[in-house]
């Protein structure tokens, strides 16, 4: 019996002096990290609109009668002052040329009394003809000399009217088609009456009309009164248009109009943007969309969108420290430029921001940074750690 228990006794010593199983450091996750990119960011605000042409005219009959001829072709270009139009000018060239024997015969009679005036200066001087018969005289060649300067005015009239029978361009641009053909009697004049024979738009430059939210204009004030921006009510800014199949915005321009007061009804003013279109494949109508300088130009950073969550709405980042440790850190996001995303606000230059491994890290974790480019290409494979050695 006591062999027995000197045995056991023996056995639990030997168990008491068994070293203990040795416990796993903590694991360490990889994460790589980078520095974000400065850049000065000049953000622009986008809003649709309208194109349309800089210049546009009916072109309208100013005298009556039968269209001749029709000498543009519909749909194609005319240069200033191309004849468009004949009006049959017969009647109005007999016009002319009784109003031009008129005034032959209105100077024939004004020279006669002016010479008869002139000799009765001198017989009146003499006593030869009484003061009576002079002035008749003068007077005679002042309503002489009257007479010539209506009859000019009258064939001056008649000739603008055959002048107008040759209806031509305006401005240049791009006709439309005949409205009406030849051999129709037409109806002219200065009133809403005169017939519509064509229209003219002109295509180089063209407009683009948009309307901009109240919003957006106070802002744009608040920042033109803080010295941020340029306000386009005082002088020209720049602007950028794109069709609507077009990507990116490959139209230059500048913005030349503001409205002088906002639309109550809709809550917004309306705006219009000059841009060069050379090629004329621009045309009246078209749908755009243009876009401004917006918030005025401000240092920012850049960051890839792959480092960015979301928290309840609001935008983070995970920064590590100078002891390697993961921090949670809120940012304010602006737009995406050449594939990074700006961040306006909470994050400097200096900060390493975590770009990959996010899903094993979390704020107050130490991490294994590892250092890599801020692009917006997708990061190389983060490189597994060493086996820690037992």
């Amino acid at each position: 019996m006591l062999s027995v228990t000197v045995v056991l006794l023996g056995a639990w010593l030997t168990g008491c002096n068994k070293p203990a199983s040795k416990v796993a450091p903590p694991v360490i996750p990889p994460v790589l990290v980078a520095y974000p990119i400065p850049h000065k960011v000049d953000e622009w605000d986008e809003f649709t609109g309208r194109l349309g042409s800089r210049e546009t005219v009916e072109v309208r009959a100013r005298v009556s009668g039968y269209i001749e001829k029709v000498h543009f072709k519909e749909g194609g270009d005319v240069v200033q002052n191309d004849l468009l139009l004949t009006i049959d000018q017969r009647p109005y060239q007999a016009v002319v040329n009784r109003l031009r024997a008129e005034l032959g015969a209105a100077s024939a009679r004004a020279e006669l009394a002016s010479g008869e005036a002139k000799r009765a200066a001198g017989l009146a001087a003499t006593k030869a003809i009484s003061t009576d018969t002079f002035e008749t005289r003068v007077k005679t060649a002042a309503e002489a000399a009257q007479a010539v300067i209506a009859a000019e005015a009258g064939l001056q009239a008649a000739q603008l009217d055959l002048d107008f029978t040759q209806v031509r361009a305006p401005i240049a641009g791009r006709i439309s088609n005949a409205r009406v053909t030849a051999g129709n009697l037409i109806t002219g004049g200065s009133t809403g009456n005169a017939a519509l024979l064509t229209t003219i738009v002109s295509f180089d430059p063209i407009y683009c009309y948009f309307d901009a939210d109240e919003a957006s204009v106070l802002r744009y004030r608040r920042l033109f009164k803080e010295g941020k921006r340029v306000s386009a009510m005082f002088e020209p800014i720049p602007a950028e248009m794109a069709l609507g199949n077009e990507q990116g915005f490959p139209h230059k321009g500048k913005i030349d109009f503001v409205d002088n007061q906002l639309n109550p009804a809709t809550g917004t003013i309306r705006a219009r943007g000059v841009f060069p279109n050379p090629d004329k494949l621009m045309l009246p109508g078209f749908f755009a969309r243009v876009r401004i300088p917006g918030n005025g130009e401000y240092d920012a950073v850049l960051v890839r969108d792959s480092a960015i969550g979301s928290d309840q709405g609001r935008a983070f980042v995970l920064t590590v420290d100078d002891k390697d440790t993961a921090t949670y850190r809120a940012i304010k996001l602006g737009p995406i430029i050449d594939g990074l995303r700006v961040v306006r606000e909470g994050l400097k230059e200096s900060d390493r921001v975590l770009i990959s491994g996010l899903m094993t890290a979390r704020p107050g974790l130490r991490v294994q940074p590892q250092l890599n480019r801020m692009a917006t290409n997708t990061p190389a494979s983060i490189r597994s750690p060493a086996p820690s050695q037992p």
